[in-house]
């Protein structure tokens, strides 16, 4: 088997791409700060912003293409803390391309919708980024210096995700089933709308991605829907009768991060690659019924 490596293996998206990848890769994964184990991957604790610990790495597994799926995603976190995701989401995606350039092997990096400003969708993969937030314009410089440094590679731009987050990490999925049925309930934006896809349909496009084609590629979901209504969904899937889900809009809220109002994609042109993810409701009904709402 060749092998691949994915950084970020412990985070929500590393771990469904772990589960994807092992039936036909020799599969090494990263992680920092939260150990773990996955059956069948060899895992290795790296910090990803080190430029020798990342070449120690690839001396030590030889990888034959790499997944870059390690970040800081949250894009509060990374407004308050900016040099840190420019290292983590900008500079080491860059110097992780340079390494892969060096040996010539595949390079795809997981990118986000976040690098559209929200007001023209849907956003097609030629859409020119506009970040409103620190966490999409160090994506979308990202994308920029990986194209520069090593332009065959491939950059997977991601849409909300959910599903089984694996043991370490969570998918925003869980802390929302929480958050309803608590005294207080969850505030949902009627005015933000987003195409989600699961964690395992987004693994899914991503090793479609890898096998076929340089540049970038959109893999959202196949519908186009707001935060409340997507929490109607969940309470609904998952029979929560007395939730409580609070309509609000995106001005209601005081965050440190702006956020766009619409980063819906059009991902016909994955789609046309052999991308099928499930509706929504067939994916939250498949997670209600493996057990994975908490």
């Amino acid at each position: 088997m060749k092998k691949l490596l994915i950084t970020g293996a412990s985070g929500f998206l590393g771990w469904n791409l772990c589960q994807r990848a092992k039936s036909g890769w020799e599969v090494f994964g990263t992680f920092l700060s939260h150990p773990l184990d996955i059956p069948d991957i060899t895992l290795f604790q790296v910090d990803v912003t080190g430029y020798d610990d990342l070449k120690g790495l690839f001396g030590r597994v030889r990888p034959d293409a790499v997944i870059h799926a390690a970040a800081i995603t949250d894009p509060n976190l990374c407004h308050k803390n900016r040099s840190i995701s420019r290292k983590i989401n900008t500079e080491a995606a860059i110097n992780m391309a340079g390494l892969c350039s060096d040996v010539e092997i595949p390079f795809l990096f997981i990118s986000s919708d976040l690098v559209f400003d929200g007001l023209n969708p849907p956003y097609v993969e030629e859409d020119e980024p506009s970040p409103v937030s620190y966490y999409g314009e160090h994506k979308a410089l990202a994308e920029s210096g990986i194209k520069d440094r090593y332009p065959p590679s491939v950059i997977c731009r991601m849409p909300l995700m959910f599903g089984d987050p694996g043991p370490i990490a969570k998918s925003f999925i869980q802390p929302l089933i929480k958050a309803m049925t608590e005294e207080n309930g969850v505030n949902l934006f009627v005015d933000e709308f987003r195409t989600p896809v699961s964690g395992k349909d987004a693994a899914q496009g991503i090793m479609i991605a890898l096998d076929n084609l340089p540049g970038i590629i959109h893999l959202g979901g196949p519908e186009r829907i707001s935060r409340y209504e997507f929490g109607k969904l969940v309470a609904d899937t998952f029979k929560i009768r007395d939730a409580k889900l609070n309509a609000c809009k995106q001005e209601d809220i005081k965050m440190a991060a702006a956020r766009p109002p619409d980063v819906s994609f059009d991902s016909s042109k994955a789609m046309g690659l052999g991308f099928e993810p499930g509706s929504l409701v067939s994916e939250l009904e498949e997670l209600r019924e493996a057990g994975k709402d908490m």
